[in-house]
């Protein structure tokens, strides 16, 4: 919520044309009860001088951890400037999207985005974690924004460490274990892990939610007791309780008093898993007496295990609360987990520039990069770190792409597998996965842009026609991969939608017969050749003339038939946009 507070009509005016824009915002004039507005946490807008805001909320500016943001504007809306709680508060975020708002200048006067670094303050909110320091905060962070050496400890794999290790400062040296790192090199110390560390005083430490607890107890177990030795054996085992990001037991106990205080508590859910689900569970320390009451034979086990889809961390432990018993288990989030891991990327239709920002961040963090050389431009690769191994695929069968993986893997390395467009659009991605799903790997997908997307961008097209077509069909002529009877090219052109023709060029002659059975010969066809490569081509022509433009270009591979009549269509207005069409964010005229 936004209160926007102005004392001139020339502020009103700008106001209202806030609050046209802004429905989470409203407008104060005089009298104004800062009291009470400073209590609702409220982020603050002054329009007028920068004075007379700062006169005005000088006696309520406390802490910068708790004071609500304040922005000032002015009269004429050209600056937007953050005045308190730039960072924590989220004053300098919040400016930059009213001055977007309003077409003006955001005037940030914070180090760390005067100077381009990181800031440290907001690297929570940002990416879900939660902070703490071994020192004095201030004192730290005046070390990172004076560029002073600082070491970087990244013990998880998430987006926020993606984003970190793909855009250091010179003066950050990156570190995967803490073996490696000698604390006396470094004058700070950023360590984005659950893992509890002694780093003296020269540490912010980071805690990113992937530690899963799974729970088992006697019924009535007392709540400050259990709380209090829990957190202590945590400790003690050197796992941070600010990193447990979910909580796990059997269905029996879902309204275990204790279980559900601390979820409250450490807000983190608690997940009440069946006997079936956890009796699937090959645990460690199997109990006879567990397994009569709950139909498997370890509760805290194998519910760490199901919420992780991992093996555990730290097995069974049992302790005592009070004359009360419980167990609790550790497993860390396999999604997480900072070792041997598979990112398929999707590359985008060729241009660099198309791959995803995920895609480019996971291109410049890999230890090992297998691009299918055949179809991705090498350029692509060039977003590599040093010391990252590239490969091409272009002449490796199946079974030597993932023994290729395989040697990095092994090793708890970051292994990027690129493939062209989008991987899940005939990217032969499945069979892959499938072996390693046997092997036990951990993977990830990261879309990409299908050359389908780029077709339509580079014909100025819109595939769907308001009440005429609103279909898209991805699809492929039968050539040596037979096609599926009810999906052979003549029956899917029977509804006339767009169709988007993959690895098909070679077959061109047969793909013209098998559309010209439903399709008119004059539908708009295009040739689509190296879409957004530096040679791209693209011919236009119609469907009775198709296998001739393929055979006169000479066109085999990288090529993607385009057919129906959205190509260069301007007919049809959707209803979105009409002015009697009323939805959820306007209103209809008559």
């Amino acid at each position: 919520m936004i209160s926007i507070i102005t004392h001139s009509e020339t502020g009103k005016a700008l106001a209202e044309k806030i609050l046209r824009k802004e429905p989470d915002a409203k407008m104060i004039q005089k009298p104004v009860d800062y009291n009470k507005l400073w209590q609702t946490g409220h982020a603050l807008v002054f329009i007028g001088a920068l004075g007379i805001c700062v006169r005005e909320i000088a006696p309520f500016l406390k802490n910068k951890k708790t004071d609500p943001a304040v922005i000032n504007i002015d009269a004429n809306g050209q600056f937007v400037q953050p005045v308190v709680s730039g960072h924590i508060g989220g004053a300098n975020e919040l400016a930059k999207k009213l001055a977007n708002l309003l077409g003006a200048t955001p005037v940030l006067t914070t180090v760390s985005d005067t100077s381009e670094l990181w800031a440290l303050d907001v690297l929570p909110r940002q990416f879900n974690w939660k902070m703490e320091c071994s020192g004095n905060h201030t004192s730290l962070t005046g070390h990172f924004v004076n560029r002073k050496k600082t070491a970087l400890l990244l013990e998880t794999r998430d987006k926020g460490t993606l984003f970190l290790e793909s855009g250091c400062p010179e003066f950050v040296d990156v570190f995967y274990s803490r073996k490696e790192l000698n604390t006396e090199n470094y004058n700070l110390i950023l360590a984005i892990t659950p893992f509890l560390h002694d780093f003296g005083d020269k540490a912010i430490f980071y805690r990113p939610p992937m530690v899963c607890l799974g729970l088992g107890c006697q019924r009535g177990l007392p709540y400050e007791e259990f709380q209090q030795t829990l957190e202590k054996s945590l400790k003690e085992q050197g796992i941070s309780s600010l990193s447990v990001a979910s909580l796990a037991t059997a269905e029996l106990k879902k309204d275990e008093d204790a279980f559900l205080q601390l979820s409250r508590e450490w807000g983190v859910l608690l997940h009440s898993i069946s006997s079936e689900v956890l009796a699937k569970y090959n645990v460690p320390n199997p109990s006879e007496k567990v397994e009569v009451v709950t139909g498997s034979a370890g509760v805290a086990e194998a519910a760490a295990m199901h919420l992780a889809e991992n093996g555990l961390l730290i097995q069974k432990t049992k302790l005592q609360a009070g004359n009360k018993f419980f167990t609790y288990a550790v497993a860390i989030d396999a999604q997480k987990e900072r070792k041997g891991f598979v990112e398929f990327v999707g590359a985008g239709p060729g241009d660099p520039e198309l791959v995803s920002v995920k895609g480019k961040r996971l291109l410049q963090t890999a230890d090992y990069i297998l691009y299918a050389g055949s179809l991705v431009p090498r350029e692509l690769t060039e977003y590599a770190k040093s010391g990252c191994v590239v490969e091409s695929s272009a002449g490796m069968d199946l079974y030597t792409q993932l023994e290729s993986m395989k040697q990095y893997y092994d090793k708890g390395l970051s292994v990027v597998r690129l493939h062209t467009g989008d991987p899940c659009i005939y990217g032969a991605i499945q069979e892959q996965m499938a072996i390693m799903d046997k092997w036990g790997w951990h993977y990830h997908i990261t879309p990409g842009i299908s050359s389908f997307q780029a077709a339509a961008a580079a014909l100025r097209s819109q595939f769907t026609i308001p009440e005429e077509v609103q279909t898209i069909i991805l699809t492929r002529g039968e050539g040596r991969t037979p096609m599926p009877e009810k999906e052979q090219l003549n029956k899917l052109a029977q509804s006339q939608s767009t169709m988007c023709i993959y690895l098909s060029a070679a077959i061109a002659q047969k793909v013209q017969a098998d559309l010209l059975a439903h399709y008119p010969p004059e539908t708009p066809v295009a040739v689509c050749y190296k879409l957004t490569w530096q040679d791209e081509k693209i011919y236009r022509c119609t469907l009775e003339t198709l296998a001739q433009t393929v055979k006169e270009n000479k066109l085999t591979m990288t090529t993607l038939i385009v057919v129906g009549k959205a190509i260069d269509n301007r007919s049809g207005e959707s209803k979105l946009y009409d002015r009697k069409f009323a939805h959820a964010f306007r209103k209809g005229c008559e």
